[in-house]
């Protein structure tokens, strides 16, 4: 224990009682220490008092107190900093809960006040006409959420009166009942939560708000937001037309945005925009945009090839400062994206406020907490990176696959002809800009002489009731069912080597992919990553290529209980030297939900036994509880592939890039509909059929009968029961068939966590790659035992999941599931206490 001193220094009690007084040079010299090693060992203690002569009167057990001491103030340290933390986090988030709540009282109150007098115009009616003053009643409810036009015309004193205006207007939205706002579905407010999310009801176009604690300044605030394009994945460009400053130390910025296209099937947007920051009286940043339209003299801006004009209705940013430092941020979208013009399946995309929350609300909160967060933290980046600059590599996948689905002809884009077939379109880029980066010279003496690039791309509607989150956690988890090796081969030739041929004919295979995790952000809502593709078989003229490849991939929208998310796959060839400023050719997947289900949803729906069950289990039920849980009831994919080629090899690279597209499409139509739970087909419905409770009830026979005790505590005979708490069971369970080359056939939800798995590709997994080179040793050894004696245990160990990662287990048991005919019918796996290293 330490205490100060009278003379500046510390005292440490000792175990007999006795004081150990330090000066204030010896107290330095044990902190400088400290600092470079907060644990030193017995003999780095005494180095260290051979190394300072101040330190030689004090014995090495009195230094080892010391630094104990030291560590345990160092703990409680930061422990007071984290509650200090926590507790200003609860005192803001208490705010801005008080806030909403006058707001929702306000917004009762009002609305008690409209249906009174609505109930007294319909007492007093007597004729059964039409009455104006009725309909004045009934919508003047609404008379905020009609879309208004700016008054006044394009000089500094018209659109200051606009500004201000456009100022009201948001303020009566962020902190006002102008909108009637709802939660948001599946958002819950918290300390740890993004903030308080709401989407808008009854409105014109679509809106979302959020509120939300970040520990950054308003200036900083207001300046990361103002940056659209860096953070708004769905911007192309902002460009400011002109900037008038105001009278009371504002700016006007006249703004023209442009936003991509979704998918294939629908045109982009742009907007006209007046911008207004300016400072309230209360000390609140303010900064509220909205577009200008029928402006006399104002900024005209003709309506633009491939894009359709659309309306930004008064929305922005509320910024407030904080006590104790950071900012109070009220954030409010909304637009009218003009749902008109896109085809009908479409629209609900264009007319869900979900996915404007998602997308734009929330998405700006993220960046801000992201930010945030790396500001705070000062610990090692990962691979040598800073978050800056992964943050530039998300942003250019993800902006390189939008240039992709969009194709637009100012970034020189052509469309090429088809052939005979409108599913897959090509379009060719052969302009410099798009070509800058992939010609360079490579140190193996091989030229870059890639002369154009080729985009082919193809959206296409998925079955009903496929959760996008669940088929894209599949394509990114298991790539070799959809994708093709030789095109792989191909795409990593283009950054590697330079001249390269099409594969599509020569023989070659991989061993498999093993995922590298490189960041992710903190609700894990994106994550970045380097995919190695290993043991890559090719020809001996290929030799120069090596044995692996490397894609630099973007994953996104992978969490089922986020509704409305749209969910990425991005990915990009790269070499093995992996610079910041490597040249990408982003391809990928977006799968977006057009329509939500109305009702509740499931956090967490896998493909397993459990859902079997629900369904299963509640008799006459079973077809109405199906729709539980599904995220969505419709979605669209959207696929877009970049190749570069050289010019003489265009109608080769077309014909393999359709061909492949188009062997894609026919891989995700055959997963969407094994992952659809609908009753034709799908696999759900098939995981409860009476071969599961056959097997279920096998194991754990088989388990009594070779090991002499129950496998399942205190579970009764019903089939329903057993596969139920097997299910559930904390231990990993796993089946594996009795051939040459055993797969897995059958796992518990602990089993598909540690495998990291669905129990659509655990069949794919063979236990060879599953068990280290101990394990298989060890399984070998006892498998005459295992097929004697019926069971055998295994010592500890190191297994890997399908995703390459190590997974430590405190011991194992195998034994042999026997049939009604006490014939073997496959080997089954108890992994006890596994945990990931």
């Amino acid at each position: 224990m330490a205490m100060p001193c009278k003379d500046g220094g510390k005292c440490t009690i000792m175990d007999n009682g006795k004081y150990v007084r330090y000066t204030p040079e010896q107290v330095e010299a044990l902190e400088r220490l400290y600092h470079e090693c907060p644990k030193p060992s017995s003999i780095r203690r005494q180095q260290l008092i051979r190394e300072c002569p101040i330190l030689s009167n004090i014995e090495p057990k009195q230094i080892k107190v010391w630094f104990q001491n030291r560590r345990c103030r160092e703990k409680q340290r930061k422990e007071a900093s984290r509650l200090q933390s926590v507790n200003r986090k609860l005192t803001a988030m208490n705010k801005l809960l008080m806030e909403e709540n006058d707001r929702l009282q306000k917004q009762v109150s009002h609305l008690v006040y409209e249906n009174g007098c609505f109930r007294q115009h319909t007492q007093n009616a007597v004729v059964a006409t039409k009455d104006g003053s009725c309909d004045s009643v009934v919508t003047s409810g609404q008379r905020h959420l009609t879309p208004q036009h700016p008054p006044g015309d394009a000089s500094p004193a018209g659109l200051l009166s606009i500004a201000e205006e456009t100022l009201t207007e948001f303020l009566s939205k962020a902190t006002g009942t102008a909108v009637e706002w709802v939660q948001m579905p599946g958002m819950k407010p918290g300390p740890d939560s993004i903030g308080i999310v709401a989407i808008s009801h009854g409105c014109t176009g679509v809106a979302a708000r959020a509120c939300g604690l970040v520990s950054l300044e308003p200036t900083r605030v207001a300046e990361i937001l103002k940056d659209r394009t860096s953070w708004f994945r769905d911007c192309r460009a902002v460009d400011v037309l002109d900037v008038l400053p105001t009278a009371n130390g504002g700016t006007i910025e006249l703004l023209y945005m442009q936003l991509y296209a979704p998918t294939t099937l629908a045109a982009a947007r742009d907007f006209l925009l007046l911008r207004y920051t300016s400072v309230t009286e209360d000390g609140s940043l303010v900064v509220c945009e909205r577009s200008l339209a029928n402006t006399p003299n104002g900024p005209n801006i003709p309506s633009v090839p491939n894009f359709v004009r659309a309306e930004m209705l008064p929305s922005g940013y509320l910024i407030r400062p904080c006590e104790g430092g950071g900012s109070i941020i009220h954030i409010v979208d909304h637009m009218n994206l003009e749902a008109w013009s896109v085809p009908e399946v479409l629209r609900p995309l264009y007319e869900s406020s979900t996915v404007i929350a998602q997308k734009t609300t929330m998405m700006a909160l993220r960046q801000l907490r992201q930010i945030a967060q790396e500001v705070s933290q000062t610990g090692t980046p990962n691979w040598g990176r800073r978050p800056a600059a992964l943050r530039a590599l998300s942003q250019r996948l993800s902006r390189g696959f939008n240039e992709a689905v969009s194709g637009f002809t100012d970034e020189g884009w052509s469309l090429t002809s088809n052939d005979g077939m409108d599913d897959v379109t090509i379009h060719v880029n052969s302009s410099p800009e798009k070509l800058m980066g992939l010609n360079l010279s490579f140190s193996n003496g091989y030229p870059s002489v890639n002369t154009a690039v080729l985009c082919a791309k193809a959206s296409m509607l998925l079955p009903p009731n496929v959760p996008p989150a669940l088929l894209l956690r599949f394509l990114r988890e298991h790539r070799s069912e959809w994708a093709d090796n030789h095109v792989d081969a191909y795409s990593a030739a283009a950054v590697k080597l330079g001249p390269c041929n099409l594969l599509g004919t020569r023989a070659g295979n991989f061993g498999g992919q093993v995922i590298l995790p490189l960041a992710q952000t903190i609700e894990h809502e994106e994550l970045l990553e380097v995919i190695k593709l290993e043991g890559v078989g090719l020809c001996p003229e290929d030799a120069l290529m090596g044995r692996e490849m490397f894609f630099l991939q973007l994953c996104s929208g992978i969490d089922e209980s986020a509704v409305g998310m749209c969910s990425e796959l991005i990915f990009a060839p790269i070499d093995a030297s992996f610079a910041d400023d490597a040249p990408l050719l982003p391809s990928g997947f977006r799968i977006i939900p057009l329509d939500s289900c109305k009702g509740d949803s499931s956090p967490n729906r896998t493909l397993d036994l459990a859902s079997a069950l629900e369904v299963r289990g509640a008799g006459n039920k079973a077809s109405g509880d199906r729709n539980v849980g599904n995220n969505c009831a419709r979605s669209v994919m959207t696929i877009a592939l970049e190749f570069a080629f050289e010019s003489h090899m265009q109608e080769s690279v077309a014909a393999m890039a359709r061909q492949y597209v188009r062997g894609i499409i026919s891989s995700v139509q055959r997963v969407a509909s094994a992952l659809s739970p609908s009753p034709n087909g799908g696999l759900q419905t098939s995981l409860g059929t009476p071969e599961a409770h056959t097997l279920a009830r096998w194991i754990c026979r088989s388990y009594r009968c070779y090991l002499g005790v129950e496998l399942l505590e205190g579970v009764g005979d019903g089939n329903d029961s057993i596969l139920k708490s097997m299910w559930h069971h904390s231990d990993a369970i796993l089946c594996c068939s009795m051939k040459a080359m055993p797969v897995f056939t059958f796992a518990n939800q602990a089993g598909l966590d540690m495998l990291e798995t669905t129990l659509v590709a655990l069949q794919d997994i063979s236990l060879e790659k599953v068990l280290d080179e101990n394990g298989r040793k060890g399984l070998c050894s006892e498998f005459p035992q295992i097929m004697q004696q019926g069971f055998a245990c295994l010592q500890g160990g190191i297994c890997v999941s399908s995703m390459g990662r190590p997974v430590s287990y405190e011991r194992a048991v195998a034994w042999k599931v026997v049939n009604e005919e006490e014939r073997d019918h496959c080997i089954c796996f108890l992994f006890i206490n596994w945990s990931f290293v």
